[in-house]
């Protein structure tokens, strides 16, 4: 198997549309991590993505039959604008079925590329499964995103292009959706350096590869994380995770605060704004050195993409401190007696407020939501934590709490002034049209909406928190209506960034 890619990865023409990307070392980051890290800047593609090469090695290698037919690909971005650009250079047609909630931008985009546009479903998974129906339909050939041996061996040709660059390398962290550029990278790198360690990087929420070698099997994912949309993958592709079980070192999963970081990062060093799937891998690198006590080697990180909507920009800057360790979230208790909070501030020192939010409740005991600001390392946290504690402070540490982070932080104050007997969930759902109608007309006015808190930053799913009034046999049936209409939800009633800051006068856990 390994020669067979070798020699089509050697014969790839990908260069009739990609470019030989740069290998940029990143000073800030190396000094940090003391290791010499470099990014290798798939972002600088036509497209702002590493899949052209996939798919221009697709479709150029297809038939005069085959091209004459066109060809046809389900995406929501990257790979949409990959397709749609190769065909057009090839003079041939091109279909992309993307989601109803791809953001109009990419849409926009696939269609200057000279690609056609249907929109169908909510998810890739359905985008999919509409466009293999075309597909057979239209007689179109399809071009898969991952799993397709001409499509791993355009993406191999980075690893060629890295090795010329630098043979001198440690190891390569690669980010990971559907594997076909971590198994193009893999099987040219281990023919030719067995030395250097493939090491694949996924979104903790949709580690589909990870699982998968825990298993020695493919396992779909119920559902996956929708932050870093590039990599949103439920299941690795076949022949990938051939490839991966054989060549790939290890792996390792991150979170979205340590996404946001590693985008930080880029920036920092580069003055280029990855997107979350684009720097995964800078964030696994980070990771997986401190995890590993690494020094004094040569890293390399594959920075994949740019496709990045700018209103995300806002939450990406503030949920990058918490992922640095550079900002800590508490809540705290602060007796309702005047001085207290000057007492709470100077026991600070040298830390500043990042957040204050407050809101009088309680004649008793204030709750009050602060972020402060942190050195990063682990026991600066830790010390001011135990400080507080001393003197007489409540403290609960709500850094790793998704809730608070995503939604309460937003709502201190809004407490109810009485026990409301609520049941409260995250949910997320599709933005489109008529979203958020079709939602409420399923629920038929059966339950009181007693708390509702929407957040969306231009992705293609919207995040609600609410309560609804309803009986503890009322339960299952509103999570079978949740169900029916595909959301992903989670009860937080006993989340006690809830209780404290936006519960009612009793504790309704």
């Amino acid at each position: 198997m390994i020669h067979q890619y070798i020699e089509r990865i050697l014969r790839a023409k990908v260069y009739d549309v990609a470019e030989e990307s740069p290998l940029d070392f990143a000073p800030s980051l190396s000094q940090r991590l003391n290791n010499q890290v470099y990014l290798k800047r798939e972002d600088l593609q036509p497209v702002f993505s590493f899949k052209l090469r996939g798919a221009y090695n697709k479709i150029i290698n297809l038939s005069d039959e085959e091209r004459a037919k066109g060809v046809i690909a389900a995406s929501a971005g990257n790979h949409a604008q990959g397709v749609a650009l190769s065909a057009k250079k090839l003079g041939i047609k091109s279909l992309i079925v993307m989601p109803k909630t791809t953001p109009e931008i990419k849409v926009k985009s696939v269609k200057a590329r000279g690609g056609k546009t249907v929109l169908h479903g909510d998810s890739y998974d359905e985008a999919y499964e509409h466009a293999k129906k075309l597909a057979e339909e239209k007689g179109m050939t399809f071009v898969h995103p991952y799993d397709d041996p001409e499509v791993i061996a355009g993406q191999g040709t980075i690893a060629m292009e890295l090795l010329r660059q630098n043979s001198n390398i440690d190891a390569i962290f690669v980010p990971v959706g559907g594997g076909g550029l971590i198994a193009g990278i893999a099987v040219y790198i281990k023919f030719v350096c067995p030395d250097i360690k493939i090491i694949g990087v996924e979104s903790e929420d949709s580690d589909c590869l990870n699982r998968a070698l825990k298993a020695k099997r493919r396992v779909t994912l119920k559902q996956v994380g929708l932050f870093a949309d590039g990599v949103a993958v439920k299941q690795i592709g076949k022949e990938p995770f051939k490839i991966a079980s054989q060549y790939v070192d290890d792996t390792v999963t991150v979170n979205t605060d340590e996404i946001c970081a590693a985008i930080r990062d880029i920036f920092e060093d580069s003055r280029s704004i990855a997107e979350p799937a684009g720097a995964l891998a800078v964030a696994g690198l980070k990771k997986y050195v401190e995890e590993h006590k690494l020094s004094g080697q040569t890293l390399v990180a594959i920075e994949s993409g740019a496709n990045v909507n700018f209103d995300r920009l806002a939450y990406v800057a503030e949920r990058s401190l918490v992922g640095e360790h550079r900002e800590i979230l508490l809540a705290v208790g602060i007796p309702e007696k005047a001085g207290n909070f000057l007492k709470f501030c100077k026991l600070l020192g040298g830390h500043s407020l990042t957040e204050f939010n407050y809101r009088y409740f309680d004649k008793e005991m204030a709750q009050v939501f602060v972020g402060i600001s942190s050195t990063g390392i682990e026991a600066d946290r830790i010390e001011i934590i135990e400080k507080l504690r001393s003197e007489g402070f409540s403290i609960t540490d709500m850094t790793a709490n998704e809730l608070a982070k995503e939604h309460i932080r937003y709502m201190v104050g809004g407490h109810a002034p009485c026990k409301l007997g609520e049941v409260v969930y995250s949910l997320s759902f599709p933005e489109r049209p008529n979203a958020l109608l079709k939602f409420l007309t399923a629920l038929g006015g059966r339950w009181n909406i007693s708390m509702f808190h929407y957040q969306n930053h231009n992705a293609a799913f919207g995040r609600v928190l609410m309560g609804l009034q309803m009986p503890k046999s009322e339960r299952k049936a509103f999570q079978e209506c949740l169900d029916d209409l595909g959301f992903d939800y989670q009860e937080e009633t006993s989340n006690p960034a809830y209780s404290f800051f936006v519960g009612g006068s009793e504790s309704t856990k």
